[in-house]
């Protein structure tokens, strides 16, 4: 349970695992998880797999952004049958950071036993029209440890910086843990393709792929709806490996919000289920379907 709760802040984002070091990821820290799983409904499309899908590459957003100030998704987070936290997901301003508009974004995950306690934060600072990742900053309290790291990234100078340390070579159009999971919602994510991308700020753990297997309809906390289920892969140990099962459930819909994640890991089976939604001011709100 111990090993289990210290793995909180990891499942929060698309590739939380590409930051810690391989070391960290492979004794699973930084996440949360669940009760029993809610119902998953038959698959409606299916990629075929007796062919090799074709690579894309992405850069910048091709599509609206379907996300804004004021959107806020909650979850519950489980292992097996247990639930061990909630954690949330939100656009909470836009700010200006050295100049250009950037929308802040927080992803908090906090949960634990009578014994162990996690308190998880990770904050995010991207460009309102790139998203390329400006800033960012994990602050991690998991037991007895607490450990804070921030980093600038620039962009225009495809460089990064983590606080007190020099600075180190970047990538164009950066993206952090934070950024990618918001980025990845602009992708068109059809069925049966997989997207190449060479944004993660860390240029060792590139490229990050996602492979979009199927459609579905679902039931989670939050309600039933329809669903596109991507695979993500990245260069790293932990639930996002290039030899992992991680799977993400988006809503099959301009919002693309995430309705569920669950990863098959060789101690059970972590699990994170959306409670509710908020869209962003002005946005469209989340449907179900019956």
């Amino acid at each position: 349970m111990i090993r289990t709760l210290t793995m909180l802040g990891a499942v929060a984002l698309l590739v939380g695992s590409a930051h810690a070091p391989p070391a960290a990821a492979a004794r699973g820290e930084g996440l949360l998880q669940s009760r029993q799983p809610p119902q998953q409904g038959t698959a409606v499309v299916s990629a075929s797999s007796a062919s090799r899908p074709e690579i894309v590459e992405m850069d910048e957003p091709v599509g609206p952004i379907p996300f804004g100030v004021g959107e806020r998704s909650t979850y519950d987070v489980r292992f097996g049958p247990l639930r061990v936290g909630s954690g949330s997901m939100e656009v909470v301003g836009t700010e200006q950071v050295r100049g250009r508009d950037a929308l802040h974004t927080v992803f908090r995950v906090k949960g634990g036993t009578f014994f162990y306690k996690v308190d998880d934060r990770f904050e995010s600072w991207m460009d309102s029209r790139t998203l390329a990742s400006l800033r960012f900053v994990q602050d991690q309290q998991e037991g007895r440890k607490d450990r804070e790291k921030h980093y600038e990234i620039f962009p225009e100078r495809a460089m990064y910086m983590e606080k007190g340390k020099p600075e180190q070579p970047s990538v164009h159009q950066p993206l952090d843990d934070g950024s990618f999971i918001y980025f990845v919602r602009t992708v068109p994510l059809a069925v049966g393709q997989t997207y190449e991308f060479n944004r993660y700020f860390r240029p060792d753990r590139n490229p990050v792929r996602i492979r979009v297997l199927r459609k579905e309809r679902i039931t989670v906390p939050a309600g039933t709806f329809n669903a596109i289920v991507v695979q993500p892969s990245i260069k790293a140990k932990g639930i996002f490996s290039e030899n992992g099962q991680a799977q993400i459930w988006f809503s099959d819909d301009a919002n693309r919000v995430m309705l569920q994640m669950k990863s098959n890991l060789s101690f059970g089976s972590l699990n994170l289920y959306l409670t509710s939604h908020r869209p962003a001011t002005g946005g469209t709100p989340l449907v179900g379907v019956r």
